[in-house]
């Protein structure tokens, strides 16, 4: 077993997601770690979040790494596949409107996802 200390974590290639937030405490920038459940900040420049999030990174992987907990580490590539399943009368509902549009259902799925 190697031994991944704090530094091997924190050059591993997170998903970091950064978005503009108004809200009843005003305008600022919210960042998220994907991978990292519960681990986030935020600042009042999308610069001032991304810097706050990786401190807040550094002290999520600290506590993990202290009490031995696993520490999820990023997929870096994805296929493109994945099987689902849904409820018959969905799978209906998709496949009459994927008809309708003349498309597959696969393109179909595609589109409304990408919404």
């Amino acid at each position: 077993m190697t031994n991944k200390n704090l530094n091997y974590y924190m050059n591993l290639p997170y998903s970091i997601i950064i978005k503009r937030v108004n809200d009843e405490s005003g305008r600022y920038y919210f960042a998220d770690i994907l991978e990292l459940d519960g681990c986030h900040s935020h600042g009042n420049t999308p610069e001032e979040a991304y810097k706050n999030v990786h401190e807040a990174m550094e002290g999520w992987l600290k506590t993990k790494l202290d009490f031995g907990d696993p520490i999820p580490e990023p997929k870096e590539e994805y296929s493109g596949r994945i099987n689902l399943r849904m409820p018959k009368s969905l799978h209906q509902k998709l496949a009459i409107q994927a008809e309708m549009e003349g498309v597959s259902l696969n393109q179909y799925m595609i589109y409304k996802l990408s919404q």
